[in-house]
């Protein structure tokens, strides 16, 4: 992998405070000539207007989505059976006949219904355990239905301890197939190219993967498949400009050696460029000065990998922030609680850190209860980097075009701060020097262009096919009457 394009020391010099400004004076005065035009849009048009032209607004990246939260349930239950003609064929629980003692330490995640497992695993179940499951083709209408909803956060009783408790061990076996995950990761990337993106960074895993008969898969084997995979034509198709980053949880008693070997893993295997460090932020064995040691050791052994941690993703006041700072990160993910440090707040200020905002995500996990507590528009307004993000949006059933809506409906963004935030998507992203001022060309050029379209015509310069409305929004904004 080439050495990375950047220098640390360049966190340190005043320059970057002026190419801050500069970047942030380019993208309003882009637009100041006729930004008044998306101001009288709103107070004009439909919601469903306003998620159309966010819809067919060009975009820059996402660089914060986990790639396995990110797959809707309906592409997980389609590539699942299409992989069976690879030999990986997929089991799901949709009983419990009481096989298990309820003193046996993996009693709570035995009554998790819908959890998925390979036939491997199935064969190696009691026959007891054998009847409480179904092979996927199997299902029925409503068991389907009911598959899909296990993996999104759909109801009102559903939060934080849902997700991080059941929904990723549902998951369970349909994240460890190289050609599902790679099925998967296609459908992924075409719906963002769809809704305008030309960059994307998610969170790749390449542990834990198995053949058809359970034979252990190497990391650096499933990354050479993904690699020759990428090479499709169905990938290149999508226009999409694409890098990597590879996630380890953080709250496991060996998060130090996983991370050493993720170090490793990335410094060795393109398209990885960073690390990141996930989990609960609320489970205080993940704390960020833990890795700090370690953190420090792996930068005298590495001089071309990345890192942009979560950080701040708890509903109380602590320091993580800025302890994520002093790690190395140059990315923090979601920073909600960035607000209660006033020194990393003023640290922050213009630069040179950005922080990856997930509107969805936070209300649905329940870090903010109502949008007028989230701290996103201080930080836009106050001059702290930000671009939008996704995170797992297969399991709020939402797009990226719904985090631009949120952001209108709840915070009433400008056009200029709309492309600030699609700029800094692709100023802030882990892309060499060059292919970041290429792709912001690039984007700078579709809006311009969009914009003299929308100005010109108005509503009727949108499409008359309607965006994708998902479950979020439907819900949330009633976008899609004639949805449940």
């Amino acid at each position: 992998m080439p050495q990375a394009s950047y220098s640390p020391l360049a966190r340190k010099t005043p320059l970057v405070k002026i190419q801050w400004f500069a970047a942030l004076s380019l993208s309003f005065f882009s637009s100041v000539v006729t930004a008044d035009w998306f101001e009288t849009f709103k107070d004009t048009a439909t919601d469903s207007e306003l998620h159309q032209l966010l819809y067919e607004m060009p975009k820059g990246g996402d660089l914060h989505h986990h790639l396995t939260g990110s797959v809707l349930p309906e592409w997980w239950y389609e590539a699942a059976l299409n992989v069976a003609d690879e030999g990986y064929r997929f089991y799901t629980k949709v009983r419990i006949n009481n096989c298990m003692e309820h003193g046996e330490p993996e009693f709570m995640q035995y009554l998790i219904h819908y959890r998925n497992i390979h036939a491997f695993q199935w064969e190696a179940l009691s026959e007891c355990e054998k009847t409480e499951y179904l092979p996927l083709h199997e299902l029925s209408d409503d068991q389907r239905d009911a598959w899909m909803n296990a993996v999104m956060l759909d109801k009102p009783h559903e939060g934080r301890e849902e997700f991080f408790g059941k929904h990723w061990p549902r998951l369970g076996a349909m994240t460890s197939s190289p050609p599902l995950l790679m099925a998967v990761m296609l459908r992924h990337f075409q719906a963002f190219a769809d809704e305008g993106l030309i960059y994307v960074e998610p969170q790749v895993p390449v542990l834990g993967f198995a053949s058809p008969d359970g034979t252990p898969i190497q990391p650096n084997e499933v990354a050479d498949y993904m690699r020759e995979l990428l090479k499709d034509e169905a990938f290149s198709a999508t226009g999409l400009t694409w890098r990597f980053q590879m996630s380890i949880l953080r709250m496991l008693p060996t998060a130090e050696d996983d991370l050493r070997m993720a170090y490793q893993f990335v410094s060795e295997n393109d398209p990885w460029v960073a690390v990141n460090m996930v989990g609960r932020e609320d489970d205080d064995k993940g704390y960020p000065r833990r890795f700090l040691p370690v953190a420090r050791e792996m930068r005298h052994a590495f001089n071309n990998v990345r890192l942009s941690i979560h950080g701040g993703e708890v509903d109380e006041p602590n320091d993580h922030v800025r302890d994520t700072l002093l790690m190395g990160a140059d990315r923090i993910g979601h920073g909600l609680n960035l607000i209660t440090d006033d020194d990393a707040m003023r640290l922050m200020r213009y630069g040179p850190y950005m922080v990856e905002i997930n509107l969805i995500s936070n209300l649905l996990l329940e870090y903010v209860s109502d949008y007028s507590q989230h701290p996103f528009p201080e930080y836009l307004r106050i001059g702290i980097p930000v671009a939008l993000s996704t995170d797992d949006r297969g399991m709020w059933h939402s797009t990226m075009t719904d985090e631009f809506f949120v952001g209108v409906k709840e915070f009433d963004l400008s056009w200029p701060e709309i492309r600030l935030l699609s700029e800094n998507s692709i100023r802030y992203s882990f892309l060499p020097d060059a292919e970041k001022t290429a792709l912001l060309e690039t984007l700078e050029q579709r809006l311009d262009k969009f914009e003299k379209r929308v100005v010109k015509k108005g509503v009727a310069a949108l499409q008359k096919n309607a965006s994708p409305r998902y479950r979020f929004v439907c819900r949330r904004y009633q976008l899609c009457a004639d949805q449940p």
